[in-house]
C-alpha cells in the first residue's frame, strides 16, 4: 500500500529520496576545490541521512494506533540496512571516500527509502515480552553490520582486481606492490576490517537468535528460523575457518556472500513472500 501525502512518512521519505539524488549525482567539481565539493556532497548526504532516521522512526512506530504497536516488514529492514551501512561509510569517509561508492550508496538508500514507502509492512501489537525490542534492535543491528561488510568485501574484490590486472588495461591501478594500497588504507588492513565487522554481525545475529528464542512462546521452526540458523552456521564456520585456518581473499568473501544470502532470505526473503506474494500476515 503506497502512503497518502498527508501521511507523517511523506515528507521526510521525500526528502531523504530527494537528498540522496542529489548526492548521487553532483559532479566531480572541476575548477572548484576539493573542499568545495565535499561540502556540498557531505551535506546532501547528511540532509538524506537525517531524513532517512526520521521516516524509519515514523514508518516503525504506529502513531495512530490505540494501542502500542510496532511495523515491520520486508521493505523497512532494507532501508535500516542501508541507513546503518551508510554510518559505516561516513565514519570511514576519509579512508573509503570514492565517488562510485558513494554514488551507489546513495541510490540504494534513495530505493530503500521509497520501497519502504511503497510496502511499510504490517502492524504488530506489542509483545508481552520485554526481551522483544532488543531482539528486534539487535537483528537490525546484525543485517546493518554484514551489509558493512558485504561493502568492504566488494572494495576488496576491487582492489584485487586492480593488482591483478596488466599494465596498461583500463582497471590497472599504480598501486604499490611492496606494501599494496587499496581504498586508501593496505589491502591486508582491508580484509582484516571486513572479518572484524563478520565478527561483530555473528555476536548481534548470536544475540538476535538467543533472543528470538527466549522471547517466543513456544518457540516454533519457520523459514526464519531455518534460514536465521544457517547464515549462522555459515558466518561461524567463516570466522572458524578465517582465526584457525587463515582463510582469506576469495575463499573468505565466498563465504561471507553465502551466509549473506541466507541472512537475507532470513527476514526480508521470507516477509516479501508472506506480504508482497502471499499477502498474509507473517510473524515478526
Amino acid at each position: 500500500m503506497i502512503l497518502s501525502p498527508a501521511s507523517l512518512t511523506f515528507w521526510p521519505s521525500a526528502i531523504a529520496v530527494l537528498a540522496y539524488g542529489l548526492a548521487s549525482v553532483l559532479p566531480e567539481g572541476e575548477g572548484q576545490t576539493v573542499a568545495a565539493r565535499n561540502r556540498r556532497v557531505w551535506a546532501a548526504l547528511a540532509l538524506a541521512w537525517l531524513a532517512h532516521a526520521v521516516s524509519i522512526v515514523l514508518d516503525t512506530f504506529s502513531w495512530n494506533s490505540a494501542h502500542p504497536a510496532a511495523r515491520f516488514g520486508f521493505a523497512p529492514a532494507l532501508s535500516v540496512t542501508t541507513w546503518l551501512v551508510l554510518a559505516v561509510y561516513a565514519v570511514e569517509s576519509h579512508r573509503l571516500g570514492l565517488p562510485a561508492v558513494r554514488r551507489a550508496l546513495a541510490w540504494l538508500a534513495a530505493a530503500t527509502v521509497a520501497l519502504s514507502w511503497a510496502f511499510p509492512g504490517q502492524e504488530h501489537p506489542g509483545s508481552g515480552s520485554p526481551w522483544a525490542p532488543l531482539h528486534w534492535i539487535s537483528g537490525f543491528a546484525s543485517y546493518g553490520l554484514i551489509g558493512a561488510a558485504l561493502m568492504h568485501a566488494a572494495l576488496m574484490r576491487v582492489a584485487e582486481k586492480q593488482l591483478r590486472a596488466r599494465p596498461g588495461s583500463p582497471s590497472a591501478k599504480p598501486i604499490s606492490l611492496a606494501t599494496p594500497q587499496a581504498l586508501g588504507m593496505p589491502l591486508l588492513r582491508l580484509e582484516s576490517l571486513t572479518l572484524r565487522f563478520v565478527a561483530a554481525g555473528f555476536a548481534m545475529l548470536t544475540l538476535t537468535l538467543v533472543l528470538g528464542i527466549w522471547s517466543s512462546n513456544p518457540w516454533h521452526w519457520d523459514h526464519k528460523s531455518v534460514f536465521s540458523v544457517l547464515s549462522w552456521l555459515v558466518f561461524a564456520i567463516l570466522l572458524v575457518g578465517r582465526y584457525q585456518f587463515g582463510w582469506r581473499g576469495r575463499q573468505a568473501v565466498r563465504w561471507l556472500y553465502a551466509g549473506s544470502t541466507l541472512l537475507l532470505l532470513a527476514y526480508v526473503g521470507s516477509r516479501f513472500v508472506m506480504e508482497v506474494v502471499l499477502h498474509r500476515p507473517a510473524i515478526v
